[in-house]
């Protein structure tokens, strides 16, 4: 394995082993993450990258697939595999059961057929003894390309948005209009968001977003508008085409394939953040031009 492919893959094969080991534990992201020496919100976005499922949805998995080794193979009652499964009654454990395996977790016992494994070969699935062969990450090309750059620090005014990220664009109305009155949009001015959260983990009414334009001096007071400082550093870039809705999959390919193998460490303290360059009032979906930015070093 390559010396720029190792850290990180050592790194997550830890994590890997310790949710396998410790399904009846506590695996709250914020273990994980520190565990991984990670931000919650990066080790989120690196996670779903390089396993191809959510944290949440990862051990959910296992531990009903824990469940149906139990079954078949212990007399174990099927409330102490719901408790061990951290699930509150045996009521709410069957009917997640019964949607993964097809059957509830009685019938499976009694037909004890080899149905540990029901959605292929290509996940990580659950191991009694849990070893690092046990556990291969996604290994498909990068499919963007990625360019380091260097910024200086930059100063935007910026409005909050908290919700959806697909509802911004009552924040960007605002901000653009008022930037429009005091005269700042000009061809140098750049149009910023920063994503402070992972729509795959962080609850819709709770995500944060900053809509950013980029000025070069202090602003009047306003009690919607403030000014922030994205710092300097060096990033790394990646470019997408086409509609919003698909960035979600220009994040995974950039956490998770890109970043393992590019031997650069994710400076935590900066949030990822988005740079328009072809917006939706002058293009359509598929001709958006979109940059991603995220701090390394």
């Amino acid at each position: 394995m390559s010396n720029l492919i190792r850290p990180y893959n050592e790194r997550m094969m830890e994590v890997m082993l310790y949710i396998q080991r410790n399904l009846d534990g506590d695996l709250s992201p914020e273990i994980l993450a520190e565990l991984a020496c990670f931000s919650v919100i990066h080790f989120h976005r690196i996670f779903k990258g390089m396993v191809g499922e959510t944290l949440k949805e990862h051990v959910r998995r296992l531990r009903l697939e824990q469940a149906a080794y139990n079954l078949t193979y212990t007399d174990k009652s099927i409330l102490n595999i719901a408790l061990g499964c951290k699930f509150e009654s045996s009521e709410t454990f069957s009917r997640a059961f019964k949607k993964m395996f097809k059957i509830p977790p009685r019938e499976f016992r009694i037909q004890a057929h080899e149905r540990i494994n029901p959605d292929g070969k290509k996940r990580i699935h659950y191991h009694p003894v849990p070893t690092h062969k046990e556990i291969k990450f996604i290994d498909t090309d990068i499919i963007n390309q990625v360019e380091i750059r260097k910024r200086k620090e930059t100063m935007v005014a910026f409005i909050r948005h908290v919700g959806s990220y697909f509802d911004v664009k009552i924040a960007w109305d605002k901000l653009c209009s008022w930037a429009s009155i005091h005269n700042l949009n000009s061809p140098e001015t750049e149009y910023l968001g920063i994503c402070y959260d992972d729509p795959n983990v962080t609850p819709k009414g709770k995500i944060r977003y900053d809509a950013c334009v980029t000025i070069t001096a202090e602003i009047e007071p306003h009690p919607e508008i403030g000014i922030q400082i994205i710092p300097c550093s060096k990033y790394a870039v990646a470019i997408h085409r086409g509609p919003y809705e698909r960035l979600i999959e220009a994040y995974q390919n950039l956490y998770g394939k890109w970043l393992p193998k590019s031997g650069f460490e994710l400076r935590n303290s900066i949030p990822s953040f988005e740079k328009y360059l072809k917006t939706p009032d002058q293009y359509a979906p598929e001709d958006l031009l979109t940059e991603i930015w995220l701090g390394v070093y």
